[in-house]
């Protein structure tokens, strides 16, 4: 664990209690457990943390447009699809065998397998919609060379069981920071395909657009890509109507070029695809923390 880690109060229980939701629900069959953990977060969870109002104030000042009705099924499927993500992770082999069998559609399929074909490495960029981790699992069974960047979690206890749970889905796994950097630059050198998730709010990143507000966004995806000549590709998992499956799309590559054009190109492609399915994407992280301000068009 990161050394910056430090034990809260509070922490130890929290973590205790979230163990002991995720030993009984595995001791479901899977078809049960998935929704049913979805429910949890959703109609417990969600009230008691204070997601639901957090996705009511990004709603509100991204999407004004929306009725009433359609902000409140929003707020009931978010956390519903963040319960079901965290415990499909942690069904470990039932997941993964689920997973494996899922078909590769879209546009960069073709690019993505010429790149493993000739061994050029890749940046496969998602976020926190559907499931991200189905994509990891459906590439790795297909063999190719998939490993991820990650980010340490605040609570210590949490975080070492998450790390085991999403390590059994596939390795590398490259923690953010100085500590996994160079096990990660020589993965990309050997022609590896580097998974990143770039939709959370970073501190001293610019300020770019994303549903024509400002958002600071890291440029460190398209920066990596123009740094080992890697192939800057757009990939999710679409859940689908059953709950329990997905819809892997792979998007043309990014056009290598000025970092911040390419990561302003990754914000309207992970925008396009939110407005179709809003209530797959994490609402409740704090996306636009230094306030949001309107922007009149998308930054260059």
């Amino acid at each position: 664990m990161s050394e910056t880690q430090e034990a809260k109060p509070g922490h130890w229980l929290q973590d205790r209690l979230f163990r002991a939701l995720i030993w009984c629900l595995l001791a479901l069959p899977y078809r049960i457990r998935v929704p049913l953990c979805g429910w949890i977060v959703s109609r417990v969870i969600a009230p008691l943390a204070g997601y639901r109002r957090r996705i009511r104030n990004n709603l509100a000042l991204v999407m004004p447009e929306l009725s009433k009705a359609e902000i409140e099924k929003i707020v009931r499927q978010v956390p519903d699809n963040v319960g079901r993500t965290l415990i499909e992770i942690y069904s470990g082999a039932e997941f993964i065998a689920r997973a494996s069998h899922l078909p590769l559609t879209g546009a960069g399929v073709t690019a993505l397998e010429e790149a493993h074909r000739t061994s050029r490495p890749v940046i496969l960029v998602t976020a926190h919609f559907g499931n991200y981790d189905a994509t990891r699992a459906a590439l790795i069974a297909r063999g190719f060379p998939v490993g991820a960047l990650y980010m340490n979690m605040s609570n210590r206890y949490f975080n070492d069981h998450y790390l085991r749970a999403i390590s059994s889905i596939g390795t590398p796994l490259f923690p953010r920071g100085r500590e996994g950097l160079g096990q990660m630059v020589k993965f990309l050198r050997q022609g590896g395909m580097l998974g990143m998730l770039i939709d959370q709010h970073m501190t001293r990143a610019p300020l770019l657009g994303f549903f024509g507000h400002e958002a600071q966004t890291a440029l460190s995806a398209a920066e990596l890509a123009l740094k080992y000549d890697a192939l800057c590709v757009p990939v999710y998992a679409v859940r689908q109507q059953d709950g329990l499956s997905f819809q892997v799309i792979v998007e043309e590559p990014i056009p290598h070029g000025d970092p911040v054009a390419m990561t302003q190109a990754l914000n309207d492609s992970l925008e396009a695809l939110v407005r179709r399915y809003p209530g797959q994407w994490f609402w409740i992280h704090k996306r636009w923390k230094h306030g949001g301000a309107k922007i009149s068009r998308a930054a260059p």
